[in-house]
């Protein structure tokens, strides 16, 4: 076994087909076919159905793929930045709401520290960049809790509020605060059950004997937030996903008897970090701490 034969079942995995991941590695298709053939030879299992996609014996072996290149891409950073300043890539995710305020500072201080680090950023939502994290896709997320993952290791970063926001002429449109129990007298833009925050809105609804009612569970906060800022419904939002200067005909107003909403820096439990994701990582928890200043309902942890 070797790391070519790995690099094309990835590749595989990222293309679809045997000829696209020979364009992306820069070979044939028969170079591919032969490794793909000599890997499942030496290992004894079917890692691709030859009608396409890949069998579970191959989803296994890409993901472990994934984190050698990982690892590989570490050290050659990791040897690179012992004999000059610290360069390389570094993959992050970012929840789409808090990489708004986030992102461009921390852009800023990455390249005023380090500017050899090649910053790459992924946005989405803690459901979406768990795996991308687990897998070595990305070295650091930033994720809101609770995160139940035995490979994850968290750092708290930030706690902010959560809003309901209600277009004007709703039933709740002219009130300063409300309780948990009065939310589920309304149908609600809600996020998917299992979801980090929907976790801790039921926990909130239970504590508080009611049961929250959904007008439509959507995966994603800032969507949530655009049907709430058009008029379409009711949402309970972050602080950092309803910004001071954003107005509109729309109201914000304070939940009694809710969590705060908990954001940490997330990174794989298993396996150093590379030199220049290290060099991140030590940046960020500054960032956030002069970011979140900015940013009302919102409070730093660092």
């Amino acid at each position: 076994m070797d790391f070519r034969q790995l690099s094309a079942l990835v590749a595989i995995a990222d293309t679809g087909t045997f000829s696209a991941a020979a364009e992306v590695l820069h070979t044939v298709q028969s170079n591919v076919s032969t490794h793909i053939a000599h890997l499942e030879r030496e290992l004894g299992a079917t890692l691709v159905n030859r009608g396409g996609g890949l069998t579970e014996e191959g989803e296994l072996v890409v993901a472990r793929s994934r984190r050698i290149q990982a690892e590989l891409d570490a050290l050659v950073a990791d040897v690179v930045s012992l004999r000059d300043d610290v360069s390389g890539p570094v993959g992050i995710g970012v929840l789409g709401t808090t990489g708004r305020w986030l992102v461009p500072p921390l852009l800023l201080a990455v390249v005023a520290a380090h500017p050899k680090v090649r910053l790459t950023v992924l946005e989405g939502n803690t459901t979406a960049l768990v795996p991308h994290l687990r897998s070595g896709r990305i070295d650091l997320a930033v994720v809101n809790l609770p995160v139940s993952e035995a490979e994850i290791e968290l750092q708290p970063l930030f706690e902010e509020d959560l809003l309901l926001v209600v277009p004007v002429g709703h039933p709740l449109a002219d009130r300063e605060r409300v309780g948990v129990a009065e939310l589920a007298e309304h149908e609600l833009l809600l996020p998917p059950q299992g979801t980090s925050i929907r976790i801790e809105l039921d926990r909130a609804a239970v504590a508080a004997g009611v049961t929250l009612r959904a007008q439509a569970e959507l995966d994603g906060i800032r969507l949530i937030a655009s049907l709430a800022f058009e008029g379409y419904g009711a949402g309970v939002l972050p602080a950092s996903a309803v910004p001071g200067w954003l107005a509109g005909d729309w109201r914000r107003i304070t939940i009694d008897d809710l969590p705060r909403r908990a954001v940490a820096l997330a990174h794989r439990r298993h396996g150093m970090l590379s030199a220049p994701a290290r060099a991140v990582e030590e940046l960020l928890p500054k960032v956030v701490a002069d970011g979140a200043a900015g940013q009302p309902g919102v409070y730093t942890l660092v």
